[in-house]
């Protein structure tokens, strides 16, 4: 076991599944709270393993859950408008985590791949996680 599988491992028992447990109970704002959080942890947890085993094919699936996450949070909260009021509980972390948990993932495998078209996607990657968690962000706090 290397310290990239230590951390995904980390992250899916610290985070992911807390995320999932809140994303199963509570209410609805709650829920999607959790659910975009969960999304942000899946995909680093992607990313670190596709480092940790050495298959490039798992950063695809974490470039599709980067894509897809926001844009399932932004129809949940779309769906479930009326039900979200004021602010959910967590709202206030979802941001510092996007801002601090993709840059801390991304920048070390950057590193680690070196140049190329590799670290290009890895970019991109870590754009899309920090833009669809301004944005889904934004509107769960709106409702």
């Amino acid at each position: 076991m290397n310290w990239w599988l230590a951390a995904a491992c980390a992250l899916v028992a610290g985070g992911l599944g807390p995320c999932l447990w809140g994303a199963a109970r509570g209410p609805a704002g709650r829920r999607v709270v959790a659910q975009n959080m969960a999304t942000l942890l899946l995909c680093l947890v992607f990313l670190l393993l596709a480092q940790g085993y050495g298959r490039p094919s798992y950063v695809d699936l974490a470039l599709v859950v980067a894509v897809l996450g926001p844009a399932g949070t932004l129809v949940f909260t779309r769906l479930l408008g009326d039900r979200i009021r004021g602010r959910p509980p967590g709202t206030r972390l979802l941001t510092p985590a996007v801002l601090i948990g993709a840059p801390a993932t991304v920048v070390p495998m950057c590193v680690a791949t070196g140049p190329g078209r590799a670290m290009l996607k890895l970019v991109f990657i870590g754009v899309l996680l920090i833009a669809g968690g301004a944005v889904t962000s934004a509107a769960v706090r709106r409702g």
